[in-house]
């Protein structure tokens, strides 16, 4: 697989294809960016080479019916003032006016076509839809890493037809970071996994029981772990289908000399809302009619020490139920400790990257990954469809 500075793009007509899938609100203004300004050095590499710059990207689920509130209006509007020049919205993403605008675009100017996901090909990975996407340009670079765990024709099946392929600089990082944690970590090497179930989370932690030196368990995934251990849980959220895979985990990180973590107390409530009254209790004391929402400061104070000697750290999913203020200090709290400790930090997916945001610390995290999806999927151990796809451009069957 080549990288965006490793072919020739000078001058020619370089489709992208971005993951701005970005969170709006009911007036259609963007309220976080971030994955519009982590395009920015690609977009900026191209104009450089006074290339003709093509976008692509999704937004939502319009489940290919042309929604207008699934715009990308004002994701072209944004890039616009962040690149201080015009970024030019086209009418569709494919078509023969779009053709017509492609042909008129100049070197150093920028097109974004329209949310891909109004063609219901898109999500299909339609041989046709991705032909025709193919021959808008001379070269294809894929720095969607957010949408690199699904199978589609803009960012695979788009490479069986594009002329030159490569990775932006967004995937290059993506992938350099995790490869540094995964493969040649240093030591002590700590992952922090939380989120609320263990079925969603099960092939992290069993990828990285043998390549790490302290496990950490948090969120309501924890509580099957401790129902396995025979502690009262009460009505919280517990997958009893799970019970035996955690003891399996738990004795593996006994067999690999690996230390495992869980909460020792917790914030518990008698439902999950805003107004419920909490109580702090030991995991001995869980009352059997309230549920466990989040840790509580004995664990805090716990999981603080196992990350103080630490020299890398990856983390992926919440403490507890972070949305919710009474709920959400166990969160915050490690996301502080996290970002004073003196190791590589690599956080995102399962909300993390916005519970470190609400923490204020994203400038204090080494990394936080642009995408939770497919920043589990490497965490599993896994190849993301996008990456292969990329890897076998150009090459025979």
């Amino acid at each position: 697989m080549k990288f965006i500075d490793e072919i020739d793009i000078r001058g020619k007509k370089v489709l992208f294809r971005f993951d701005f899938n970005v969170p709006l609100d009911g007036s259609q203004n963007i309220t976080d960016d971030t994955r519009i300004r982590a395009a920015l050095p690609s977009i900026n590499y191209a104009l450089d080479e006074q290339a003709r710059v093509i976008i692509m990207s999704h937004l939502g689920r319009p489940k290919g019916k042309a929604v207008p509130e699934m715009s990308l209006a004002p994701v072209a509007k944004r890039l616009s003032r962040l690149l201080g020049k015009e970024a030019t919205l086209a009418p569709d993403c494919i078509g023969p006016e779009v053709r017509k605008m492609i042909v008129a675009l100049k070197p150093g100017c920028v097109l974004v076509l329209e949310n891909l996901r109004f063609h219901i090909e898109e999500e299909k990975n339609d041989d046709g839809f991705a032909a025709e996407l193919a021959g808008f340009a001379d070269v294809y670079i894929d720095d969607a890493f957010g949408n690199a765990h699904r199978v589609h024709a803009s960012n695979v099946g788009i490479t069986k037809f594009a002329p030159v392929c490569a990775a932006g600089f967004l995937i290059k990082r993506e992938l350099n970071y995790f490869k540094k944690a995964l493969e040649k970590p240093a030591r002590p090497f700590v992952a922090i996994v939380g989120g609320s179930k263990v079925s969603g989370k099960l092939e992290v932690v069993g990828n990285l029981i043998p390549r790490v030196d302290k496990m950490i368990i948090g969120g309501g995934m924890a509580f099957t772990f401790l129902k396995a251990l025979g502690h009262e849980v009460g009505k919280s959220m517990v997958e009893d289908h799970m019970v035996e895979k955690a003891l399996e985990v738990m004795k593996t990180a006994r067999e690999l000399g690996v230390k495992f973590y869980l909460p020792v107390d917790c914030v518990i409530a008698e439902n999950k809302s805003a107004e419920a009254e909490t109580k702090i209790v030991p995991i001995q004391e869980m009352n059997p009619n309230w549920m466990g929402l989040d840790i509580g400061p004995a664990t805090i104070t716990l999981f603080t020490e196992v990350l103080g000697n630490a020299k890398t750290i990856v983390w992926n999913g919440p403490m507890g139920v972070f949305e919710i203020d009474a709920f959400g200090r166990g969160t915050a709290a490690l996301a502080h400790s996290v970002a004073n400790s003196y190791a590589l930090t690599i956080a995102g997916g399962g909300d993390t990257d916005v519970a470190i945001r609400e923490a204020g610390e994203s400038d204090n995290i080494t990394y936080i990954s642009t995408g939770g999806g497919a920043s589990l999927e490497l965490l599993e151990g896994k190849v993301l469809p996008a990456v292969a796809a990329l890897d076998l451009c150009g090459k025979d069957d």
